[in-house]
């Protein structure tokens, strides 16, 4: 992952909606920009945001934003669109 070489990585992942990555956290100095965007997730139907919807403080610490799997898997294995 992107998080690595960046210290202080936080993820947020739920069902069907895309997973965040956020690198070089502070704990200190970004615990209310990540409660800030902990509500803004949660609110989202697909947890798609734009950046200039995401607090200030994690500008540019956005390491990944990976789409939610919409596919299912059948009873006998195969993706089922």
């Amino acid at each position: 992952m992107a998080g690595c070489n960046r210290p202080c990585t936080v993820a947020f992942q739920a069902s069907d909606k895309a997973t965040y990555l956020f690198g070089d956290i502070d704990p200190a100095d970004d615990i209310d920009a990540l409660v800030a965007f902990a509500r803004l997730y949660e609110t989202s139907a697909n947890g798609w945001t734009r950046s200039g919807e995401r607090p200030p403080a994690l500008a540019g610490k956005t390491l990944a934003r990976v789409p939610a799997l919409s596919s299912i898997a059948n009873a006998d294995g195969e993706i089922a669109p």
